[in-house]
Order: C-alpha cells, then structure tokens, then sequence
C-alpha cells in the first residue's frame, strides 16, 4: 500500500501538540526552525529546565528531567538544529542530582496527571540518555561526566546491556555510548549495545518495528549499519503497509497521545530511506 503523505500530514496538524505541528513542518514543509525553537521553549522554565508535559506521560509544568530526555531523544532522530535552545539546562541539571549521579524529580511530577507507571519510575532516573546526548552536542559539563560516569560504570554494565530484552529500553546504553567520545573501553559497550538493539530486533513482534527506526532513522547512522539489513528491511516494509486510515500510525501500547510523534517518525524514516 502507497503511503498517504497528505493524509498524515493532516493528521498530525489535527492531533500533535504544536511543537509536534512545528516539527513536522520544519521537517517536511521547508518552515521555520525558529517557529519549532518557539513552540519548544514554550516548555522551558526560567531555572533552565524543562517541563510542561514535553513529554506527554509527565504533565507537570515543573522542570523534570523526563521531558530533557524526551527533547534530545527528539533531537537525536530528527537532527534539528539545536541552536540555543539548552541555555542554562547544564547547570538545571548539575542542580538536581543525587549523590550517585542520578536525577532528582520534582515532587510536583506525582500532583499533576502523570501515567501511572512514573510512580515507580519518577524517583531517580538515570542520567545516562541526557548527559550522552548532551556530550553529542557538546553541552555537557566536566561534572556531569564524571558523576554520569560513575553510574554507568556502576548500573549500565555489559552484562545488563546483554539482558535487556525490550527494544525500546536500549536507549539508555544507545544514547550514553554512542554520544560521549570518552569512557573505558567504550568500543566494547558500543558492540555489546548494537548486539542488543540487533538481537531484541530479530524477536520483537510487529507493533514494535517502528522503534527500529528510531534508533536507525537514516541509513548513515551507527545502528542501520551494524544491524542486519534484512532487519531494517523488514521494519520499514511493515510500517510502509500500516498506515492507519485516518493517515497516522500507531505506537507499540495504543497510547493515542503518541500517535502524531510516531507518525513523524516513521514518515521521516521512510523518506531518508527513499521510500517516499
């Protein structure tokens, strides 16, 4: 089935935030980067955090260190510019650790609507997504790599690497060890983190062929060239024939609220691979 670009454009014009209405412009439609720079720091706080249900499972306005994962986890699948959007988001974050180099969260994250599965998650999240990230675009700091560091080396071994059987939980190790430039034998975190993405790949059912792409949204990034092609292949087949009617795409749970960020997602994928 030919994939219906109008369609699913116009479904993320009528059911995506504006940063996503944004995004989507700038992505596909040759708009602005400063209209999405302008949605996204909407969601800024003045202590250079973020909030504001960014993240659409965490509504507090509050600065949280989940909707700064979700920004660079945006970032670092569609590449837009990040220009001066993290301003003063270091020092947020240098701000609101824990001595082992965790992250705080605001207590407000539990009074505002939140998903429930935050209850248990939302004490500590780990840094290591945030601060890869940051260090990809150079705007980490000595401090947070070193208290990062020190988690990782702790908590984000090879061995927990290799066990971890969710597709869309590899980030964390995808995200620190493929963003810093500095670590003990990062070479072998980087294999044993592809061989993980490659292996939880090769039995996730068909609901989660999408998250393929996201850590593979181009064919010059790290994961589309490690993995096997028939993988990616497979992926992009499956999410080419499952456009839904009203022109969106789906995510792995059903959760209607992520239906727009999935659709752009596997539009943009499906382009950089000269499907559409």
């Amino acid at each position: 089935m030919e994939v219906d670009f109008k369609k699913a454009r116009d479904f993320v014009y009528s059911n995506g935030a504006l940063w996503e209405r944004t995004l989507f412009g700038f992505l596909f439609e040759d708009r602005a980067l400063a209209q999405l720079h302008q949605a996204l720091l909407a969601h800024k706080n003045a202590d250079g955090g973020w909030g504001h249900a960014l993240e659409h499972d965490v509504r507090t306005p509050d600065s949280n260190p989940v909707a700064l994962e979700f920004l660079l986890t945006v970032q670092r699948i569609t590449e837009f510019p990040i220009g001066d959007l993290l301003g003063g988001t270091a020092t947020w974050l240098e701000a609101n650790r824990n001595e082992d180099g965790s992250l705080k969260s605001p207590a407000s994250l539990f009074d505002y609507p939140h998903a429930p599965w935050w209850d248990e998650l939302g004490v500590a999240p780990p840094a290591d997504s945030i601060v890869g990230n940051l260090s990809r675009l150079k705007q980490s700091t000595p401090s947070l790599d070193e208290t990062t560091a020190q988690w990782v080396m702790n908590y984000l071994t090879p061995e927990k690497i290799r066990a971890n059987e969710w597709l869309f939980r590899v980030y964390h190790a995808h995200d620190y060890f493929f963003g810093v430039k500095d670590f003990p034998d990062l070479e072998m975190y980087r294999a044993a983190t592809i061989q993980n993405i490659a292996d939880c790949a090769a039995k996730m059912p068909e609901k989660q062929y999408y998250v393929l792409l996201q850590f593979a949204p181009a064919p010059d990034t790290f994961v589309a060239q490690a993995v096997p092609p028939a993988l990616v292949e497979r992926s992009l087949d499956y999410v080419a024939a499952t456009q839904r009617d009203d022109g969106g795409w789906s995510d792995e749970h059903g959760l209607p609220q992520w239906f727009p960020w999935v659709t752009i997602t596997n539009l943009l994928a499906l382009r950089n691979y000269g499907r559409i």
